[in-house]
Formats: C-alpha cells, structure tokens, sequence
C-alpha cells in the first residue's frame, strides 16, 4: 500500500509572495487553489491539518476512506500518532487535542477532498457530514454531527487587570498595538495589517483592508490610540524603514522590518509576564472590547459592525459576557411578573408568622 509523508515547506516566488507546499501533488495543488482565495495564514493553517491527517492516516489521497477518517479521530482523542497505535490498548490515556482543533482539522481535510471530488480525483468525500439518527427518517440532513463543540464563554480582562498590562508595556508602539485591540475590538492579524495609510487620524478611524474573509471595514478607535501612534511614528519608528507596515520591529537584526503575528505574541507575553497576569490573549483583548462595548448600551448591530462579524449570531455571545444586560434585562421581567402575582394573590407570597 503506497503511503504519503507530508514535509511542510515554505518559501517565497520570485514575486515575493509567500508558498507553501507539502510534498505531495494533490495536496500542493489545493494549497495553490486555496492562496488564490484564502489569506496566507488560512492557508498554513489548513496545510498543517493536512499534514497532521496524511501522517496518521498513512495513504495517499486516493485510498482514503470513511473508516480511515473515524480512525483519526479516534487517533486525534488519544493523543496517538498512526492508525496503528489505536489498535494497541494504552496503560493510561494520553493528552489529545481539544474538540475545536479536531473539528477544525476535520473541515480542513474535507475542504480538500470537495476540492478533489469536484475535479475528479476521488470519487466521493471520505469525510462523513455526520452519522444517522433515530430522526434520520424525518430529518436525513440532519443527523449527530461527527464531533458535537460545548459551547464557551471567552475569557475577558477585568478593568484592573487591562490597566496591569498597560502598565507593563514598554513602548509606544505596544501600547498602541494593545490599544487597538482592548479599545477598538481588532484582531490580532488586522494590527500587524495595518498600513500607515489606514490611518485617519481626524475621524479617529482607522481602515480595516483584510479583515476576517477578506471583508473591509471603517472602525473608530479611541484617541488614546492615535496618542500612542503618534508618539511611535515620532520618536520610536525607524527613519529609514522602507515598508508602509504600521508596526516595525524596532531592534536588530530585524529592525525596520514588518512586525510578524509571532512578533506580537511575544511582546504580549513579556507584559503578561511582567504584569503577573494568568491570561491575557491578542483575542481575549478583543473579546474584552466588545463585551464593554455592550455594557455600555451600544447596539448589538453596531458591535457587530466593530467586530466585523459576518453574521450577528457570532455578535449575540457578548449579551452572555455583558452581565449588566442581562441582570437588567432580568430585572425588569421578574418585577412585572411580581407585580401581576401579587396583585391576583396578595397574600400568597406575604411574610412567614
């Protein structure tokens, strides 16, 4: 049986722009359909799935079936690194990956075999859109979802906890980094995104051009913001950098070069360190902006529009967070329950003798 060893390689065009391959034929040519349409990080990220699958699987493409993808699931729960070993009973379980990660991993492998199916490669999609039911006769579209998510709340920064981490920056250009995302609610792709003309500084707004799905979007952001841009670009931003990049490194031996995602993490984790804070992530920022946004009493539409969500079911997670909405909300229904219940029954609910 021919098997597939997947090597994730990149390495720029002659252009300049960013490839990435895995060795193998069929799975290079989906990554190359995918760039033409995906952000660069979309596309590492599905090629690392990729790999992932291919190297617990074993096969090639073509020889992959229903039960080879059950099977690595079952791999991906266990912590296991092949087919093989899920046949072997292990004296203790071992760590596997979370159900996000596998359902992600999942979509990203049947991402390629519609891909392939649709071209002719593979006959069907290996990849079960979900098991049967009892209902399956009423409703045979819809049957137990292969891998059922527990929805969770995110973690949001308490106002102490925000201030801790400002405090722990270092630089200008920290600072505003963080001050977009725990004020203006931006990712952490569209901070290090961010060119010089993006910028307007007279509406306080700032141009969004790659958003999430390659979406734009005119965000406002607070002057505290901009009071931190213009202080890097006078005094901490390289004379001689010649990328229009907002954010730059800003010491040897990259110095004067774009800021990478990686970058930004590392900045993030130093004032987390310093500060003393358990958890404070580029997206815990942002999840912390938009829930006080919403206490605020902004409308979930407008926060929607801030947070450059596709759909308002994404936005409604920040009513749960937002805990004066929904204390309020309940307020107001429990006392009209109250007064109708006391004024049929006025001494059902009185005082104990």
């Amino acid at each position: 049986m021919p098997s597939v060893t997947p090597c994730l390689i990149r390495s720029h065009d002659p252009s300049g722009e960013s490839s990435i391959r895995l060795g193998v034929r069929l799975l290079d040519e989906y990554l190359e359909f995918l760039s033409g349409r995906c952000r660069p990080n979309t596309v590492l990220a599905v090629a690392f799935d990729l790999k992932v699958f291919f190297t617990v699987v074993g096969k090639g493409p073509e020889l992959v079936r229903p039960s080879d993808v059950l099977g690595f699931m079952t791999a991906q729960r266990t912590g296991q690194n092949s087919l093989q070993e899920t046949l072997t009973p292990v004296a203790e379980e071992s760590a596997g990956v979370s159900t996000r990660t596998l359902r992600r991993r999942l979509s990203s492998v049947s991402g390629l075999f519609g891909f392939l199916h649709v071209r002719g490669d593979v006959a069907t999609n290996p990849v079960p859109r979900g098991l049967p039911s009892r209902r399956e006769r009423q409703r045979p579209h819809q049957g137990v979802p292969l891998v059922k998510v527990t929805k969770t709340l995110p973690r949001i920064l308490t106002p102490e906890e925000v201030d801790a981490l400002t405090g722990a920056l270092r630089t200008h250009r920290d600072r505003a980094m963080v001050a977009a995302m725990v004020l203006g609610g931006l990712r952490r792709c569209e901070v290090i995104g961010l060119r010089l003309g993006d910028l307007q500084v007279a509406q306080r707004r700032v141009f969004i051009a790659e958003g999430k799905g390659g979406h734009q979007r005119l965000v406002p952001v607070s002057r505290r913001f901009f009071d931190h841009i213009a202080a890097y670009l006078d005094y901490e931003r390289p004379v001689d950098s010649v990328t229009d990049h907002m954010f730059v490194v800003l010491k040897r031996p990259r110095r004067g070069q774009p800021l990478s995602a990686d970058g930004l993490d590392e900045v993030l984790d130093g004032a987390r360190g310093r500060a003393g804070l358990a958890h404070a992530t580029c997206h815990e920022l942002r999840h912390t902006c938009l829930t006080r946004l919403r206490e605020a009493g902004m409308a979930l539409e407008a926060v929607q529009a801030q947070a450059g969500h596709a759909s308002i079911e994404s936005t409604r997670i920040y009513l749960h967070l937002a805990d004066d909405w929904l204390a309020s909300q309940y307020r107001k229904a429990a006392e009209a329950i109250d007064a109708q219940v006391f004024a049929a029954h006025p001494r059902t609910f009185g005082s104990h003798r």
